[in-house]
């Protein structure tokens, strides 16, 4: 799949075409010294892809930032991100400089950029046009050059337009965009996955590895993966850890895996004798009030409709 020279990707398994598609843009993009917003559900593998990025361009030896914007404290963000000066605020006792002075000359990985305050964006935003930032306590700019990638798993395009993120720093960060697929669009790529992390699991905890059967993989194969690659590797851990050296079957998957859910309808079978939908309605309706004591926002949510939708229900069966 990738020549000697690709090979920083090899950490990234799989050759399905969604995932081949994505990785030789990615290719063409580690090389162009650009920043690269990295899009994709939780468990796509979005932090893999950074490393294989910045390992692919020509700063591979220089500094390599991580910072997960959900984790940082509100209170010491901008000092966390820009450095401080001696008395900035209290407890600032020296001179710091922040995750981007570390950077200098090489890569910051901003995972989770969604969730960065819109006052910090702005700040940020100055920072990627032109290099400059400011330690809070200083008068004084700095130019500091640093290539961002910036990884997410919400729709900033959905933010901009509630207020939530700002338009000018979304096409500062997707110079390129790298958008991860979910699992379920490369599931010829699960039985390569998951014998990785089984023999993975079984190095780390020096065991002999342990083997799906085509029973087990049938169902992994079917399985909607909601929590994608990474809830493919706890299955894997999980069976490594309890049944070493043998062949998984489907019985042995944890039970949520194993669940008949996996099919395209709903899990609901029609009765031979059939139903009447109006009063199948009226009684999920009760039901969901009865189950949120009232309240009908909550029941709406219960029963996957909005509010409006619920309310003239409501007003339709005269509940």
């Amino acid at each position: 799949m990738f020549s000697d020279s690709d090979n920083k990707f090899a950490s990234i398994i799989g050759h399905s075409p969604a995932l081949e598609s994505v990785i030789r843009t990615a290719q063409i993009a580690a090389a162009a010294d650009v920043h690269i917003l990295i899009e994709g559900e939780t468990g796509t593998g979005k932090e893999l892809m950074a490393h294989a990025l910045q390992q692919s361009s020509r700063r591979a030896d220089q500094p390599f930032i991580i910072i997960n914007c959900a984790a940082l404290p509100s209170e010491l963000v901008e000092s966390l991100l820009f450095g401080h000066e001696k008395g900035a605020f209290t407890g600032a006792d020296e001179r710091r400089e922040g995750y981007v002075q570390k950077a200098s000359g090489g890569t910051l990985f901003l995972d989770e950029i969604g969730e960065l305050a819109l006052s910090l964006q702005a700040k940020l935003l100055r920072f990627v046009e032109n290099g400059e930032c400011q330690r809070l306590g200083s008068h004084e700019t700095e130019v500091v050059d640093v290539r961002i990638l910036a990884a997410t798993n919400r729709n900033l395009l959905q933010m901009i337009d509630d207020g939530h993120f700002r338009h000018d720093l979304f096409y500062r960060l997707s110079v390129v965009s790298v958008r991860l697929p979910n699992l379920r669009q490369r599931r010829e790529d699960i039985p390569e996955l998951a014998n990785h992390f089984l023999r993975q699991a079984a190095r780390r905890n020096h065991v002999t590895a342990c083997t799906f059967g085509k029973d087990a993989i049938n169902k992994l194969k079917h399985y909607p993966w909601p929590g994608n690659i990474r809830e493919l590797k706890n299955v894997c851990e999980h069976v490594s850890a309890l049944l070493p050296g043998e062949i998984i079957h489907r019985e042995n998957l944890p039970l949520d895996i194993d669940e008949d859910r996996l099919s395209s309808h709903s899990g609901y079978t029609l009765p031979e004798h059939g139903i009447n939908m109006e009063s199948l309605e009226i009684d999920l309706i009760k039901q969901a009030l009865n189950y949120t004591d009232g309240n009908k926002s909550r029941a709406a949510k219960l029963l996957g409709l909005s509010r409006d939708a619920f309310l003239y229900r409501l007003k339709k069966h005269d509940l």
